[in-house]
């Protein structure tokens, strides 16, 4: 592993990571507020969006893999076997969106977006960026209660 702390978060990087949520916040709301006849479209952006979050989050462990001193090690090998799961699983539920809705999806998502942070509350002090964590718990409240929000929108 790589010995060097990582410093929190700049301003630039929180300002995108909360940028970020708009999409979420604009979206749920749209599931309790827009017409009906606009909940499939609503629905089928939020689950995109939560989705391509998601893998996001997995690839973040690919790059602290490529960073590890020791790229060979087990905790390197796991990290980037992670770094596949969610975006597989982001995957799926776009896929039970299209069959069964997408306010089905979203609870999985939102699910998927709380794995990916006890997963990384785990392995970021392993790599010396638990300084992100605060940022991530943020980013991840929100982003989930966005998700549950839509999808209960969208169900009502």
């Amino acid at each position: 592993m790589n010995a060097s702390t990582t410093p929190d978060p700049s301003a630039s990087a929180k300002l995108l990571g909360y940028g970020g949520l708009i999409p979420f916040v604009l979206l749920a709301f749209g599931a309790w507020f827009a017409p009906a006849d606009w909940h499939p479209y609503i629905g089928f952006a939020l689950l995109g969006y939560g989705a391509t979050i998601a893998s996001f989050l997995g690839a973040i462990h690919w790059g602290l893999a490529m960073r590890d001193e020791a790229a060979q090690s087990r905790q390197s090998l796991l990290v980037l076997g992670w770094g596949v799961v969610p975006s597989l699983i982001a995957w799926i539920a776009l896929m039970v969106g299209l069959v069964a809705g997408s306010a089905n999806a979203l609870f999985v998502i939102a699910a998927l977006l709380w794995v990916c942070f006890a997963v990384d509350r785990r392995v970021y002090p392993h790599f010396n960026v638990q300084a992100w964590l605060p940022l991530r718990f943020a980013l991840t409240l929100v982003a989930s209660v966005c998700c549950v929000a839509g999808a209960w929108g969208m169900l009502r």
